[in-house]
């Protein structure tokens, strides 16, 4: 511990370049093959108008108070209207920036929206969530953002969010602007030319761990927050977690616990609140989990811990470990395997089994 807090300025300072000193690593993952680990899964089991933009406020505290009450019962999608949802066909290829798509303690919440070249209306939706250890990045950046040409050659609307960061607002303000933004598309579907019923989430990092939260807690109103669009599931249908955080043994640094959690003591709620092991149920949507073997960042035992709740719960899963692929894939020593272009396709096809054959 005394180490820790020796070495937390550098730390910090590492962070925020996405590169978190040295971990140790977990022992890796068996492989089947040469190449890389694929952990299979189990067996795969017209809108509203438009909402204006709502406003709500959370003033940062210093410790995050909550009451830990997960729902068994799914929180229902609302369904549609009878008014058909349609596609503005001049959208198509076209990219919209900063979009507002909540409003927290005052400030705008923006996301950008690009359209595929080519497609029918209503669109699936991807929703791309960037890292930074939740106290920086950018929706325009981040390991994760170089899947969203992949996807819109593929005919998905995507969208890339950015939320409120820490250390100005603690967890888990990020959560819920994240919930917020699935609820203002769902309430703004018709306005999107996007189908309702069909929304995947992905991220990095901390980007990672956000998309992992949603994937789990979609029936639990713990994580909503007060913003707007609440009669609206925030719900998601298809998760692809890159090398995101998933436990306390990451969460619980000295100083940063304090700085993104609120909180100084490792057994605090806040610890298990943050989690998404805390939300698995059976019937929790699919996961794919990517992460690099010499990830030095996020230890790959943080995957692996995720992936195994999952399964052992029913929830369909895959784990693919990525070859000598540090954090956000980075080459460390040989080419990674499988290949970027690889792990974009089987991204893309993720989606493609999850979202394009639900109606």
């Amino acid at each position: 511990m005394k180490h820790l807090k020796i070495i937390f300025p550098l730390l910090m300072l590492t962070l925020l370049a996405c590169n978190l000193g040295q971990i140790p690593l977990p022992t890796p993952l068996p492989s089947p093959s040469p190449s890389f680990t694929i952990l299979p899964s189990h067996t795969i089991q017209p809108a509203p108008s438009l909402s204006p933009t709502p406003t709500f406020s959370q003033t940062p505290s210093q410790t995050p108070t909550f009451t830990l009450t997960p729902s068994q019962t799914p929180s229902p999608i609302p369904s549609p209207t009878p008014t058909k949802i349609t596609l503005d066909p001049k959208k198509l290829g076209t990219s919209i920036y900063n979009v507002t798509y909540c409003i927290a303690d005052s400030r705008p919440l923006l996301m950008d929206v690009y359209y595929p070249a080519d497609g029918n209306g209503p669109l699936p939706v991807t929703v791309y969530i960037h890292g930074g250890y939740w106290s920086s990045g950018d929706k325009s950046k981040g390991a994760g953002y170089r899947f969203i040409d992949t996807l819109l050659k593929r005919g998905y609307l995507v969208v890339a969010i950015n939320y409120r960061l820490a250390r100005q607002y603690q967890f888990p303000a990020q959560i819920e602007d994240a919930k917020c933004a699935i609820r203002h598309l769902r309430a703004n579907a018709g306005r999107y030319g996007l189908d309702p019923r069909r929304i995947g989430v992905f991220g990095s990092s901390a980007g990672g761990h956000l998309a992992a939260l949603l994937g789990t807690s979609g029936t639990d109103t713990i994580l909503e927050g007060q913003g707007g669009y609440l009669e609206y599931s925030s719900r998601v249908q298809a998760v692809v977690d890159m090398f995101g955080p998933t436990t306390a043994d990451f969460f619980c640094i000295p100083n940063v616990i304090r700085s993104v959690f609120g909180t100084s003591d490792c057994q605090s709620e806040v610890m298990t609140i943050a989690s998404p092991l805390t939300y698995i149920t059976p019937d929790d949507v699919p996961f794919l989990i990517l992460h690099g073997d010499k990830d030095d960042v996020v230890p790959i035992e943080q995957s692996a811990r995720l992936y195994t709740a999952l399964v052992s719960a029913g929830v369909p899963a895959e784990l693919i470990v990525v070859k000598n692929a540090g954090h956000s894939f980075t080459p460390v020593g040989k080419g990674i395997a499988p290949s970027f272009k690889a792990l974009q396709q089987l991204v893309g096809d993720f989606f493609d089994q999850n979202l394009k054959g639900l109606r």
